[in-house]
């Protein structure tokens, strides 16, 4: 291992794609994309390089670092780290505010497992952690569904099979399973009449003291400071178990430079909030960010409805007019993909309303040193 983890190199973020790095960059984008088709069994979660760059250079707010390791003579074709494929990568993030938790990630390519590469690059990311102050460390792993005994996550909702390489892997490492959350999938169109009955039904349950805003990309002006507060509101009223994950902080500023950043990509987000008639404040939000290409996956981004404010179906409502406005706005998409909590029921229950119908789950997995 101790040869393996000397091999290990960590790779500069290009500026813009074809910058310099950039072939690296793309080599380790499509090793994570290889895994989560291996994981899911289909190539729905796949996000390009150039779609993920956005993210990556957004290092003020959320600081990255990338580590990979090339195939050499012992791996496979190669001859050594300085040449030969990119087979696996790890992923070192953490909140640009918080120096308590470090989210890590390790992709291996399915062919170069068993041989010590996983270990390596955990040993790595978790050393890196250490190193910064991050004793919180927290893995989100996939877990195909396999029988045999089970591993119940704490909250009661969702378990993972016991014998599954991942699993074993984490336990080992002294991660604790603390949630599962589960990848749902909306087949589009979506049926025009159960989700027009289903956002009438909001509709009317709300009432009057909520309006609609909507809106692609950029946040306007206007909503930027509502919109960093619902921001920070998702970090701490979403459901995250035992994770301890930590409350993000956010202001019109890291709004405007994420969203900048975003921008620049070749995704578009589809956003619509509910505005509060008598405050007229926003209390609730979701996006969508669709590719591209009308013959991928769109992708749920975060929902949210502020604690004081649910029991008014908004969650339905916003779910219900964003799926409206993808449509007519940006039709031909195969699906939507989202994941939640298993214990977020509230959530899943509008989910599958909708027709969202499970395709995998992960484990949210937390180390502490």
């Amino acid at each position: 291992m101790d040869e393996l983890r000397r091999r290990i190199e960590e790779l500069p973020i290009p500026r813009q794609p074809g910058a310099e790095g950039w072939d690296d960059f793309a080599a380790a984008a499509d090793v994570h994309n290889a895994v989560e088709a291996d994981a899911y069994g289909n190539g729905e979660l796949s996000v390009t390089a150039e779609e993920a760059l956005p993210d990556w250079l957004n290092q003020d707010w959320e600081p990255k670092r990338l580590f990979v390791l090339r195939a050499g003579d012992d791996l496979g074709p190669g001859t050594g780290a300085g040449a030969g494929r990119i087979v696996a990568r790890g992923d070192y993030e953490r909140e640009g505010s918080d120096t308590e938790t470090a989210w890590l990630r390790v992709d291996v390519l399915p062919e170069f497992r068993n041989r010590g590469i996983g270990t390596a690059l955990a040993s790595l990311l978790e050393a890196t952690s250490e190193a910064d102050g991050c004793r919180n460390q927290i893995v989100y792993a996939v877990s195909a569904d396999a029988p045999g005994e089970r591993l119940t996550a704490p909250t009661g909702f969702g378990s993972l099979p016991l014998r599954n390489p991942e699993v074993r892997f984490l336990l080992r490492r002294s991660y604790r399973l603390e949630q599962v959350e589960r990848g749902s999938r909306l087949a589009l169109p979506a049926a025009q009449e159960r989700v027009g009955r289903l956002l009438r039904e909001a509709e009317e349950h709300a009432g009057r003291d909520y309006d609609i805003a909507q809106w692609e990309g950029i946040t306007p002006a206007r909503w930027r400071t509502d919109m960093a507060w619902l921001y920070e509101r998702m970090s701490t009223d979403a459901p995250t178990a035992g994770l301890e994950e930590p409350q993000e902080f956010w202001h019109p500023d890291r709004l405007l430079e994420t969203q900048s950043l975003a921008e620049a990509g070749p995704r578009t987000m589809y956003t619509t909030a509910v505005v509060h008639r008598e405050s007229r404040k926003l209390v609730g939000f979701t996006e969508l960010s669709a590719p591209a290409e009308t013959d991928r996956p769109v992708h749920q981004e975060d929902t949210l409805v502020l604690r004081e404010h649910r029991g008014h179906r908004l969650g339905l409502l916003l779910k219900a007019r964003n799926l409206e406005n993808l449509q007519r706005n940006d039709p031909g998409h195969p699906s939507v993909i989202t994941f939640n909590a298993e214990e977020n029921r509230h959530m899943l229950a509008i989910n599958e309303a909708l027709g969202f119908e499970p395709i995998g789950y992960e484990g949210g997995w937390r180390r502490r040193t």
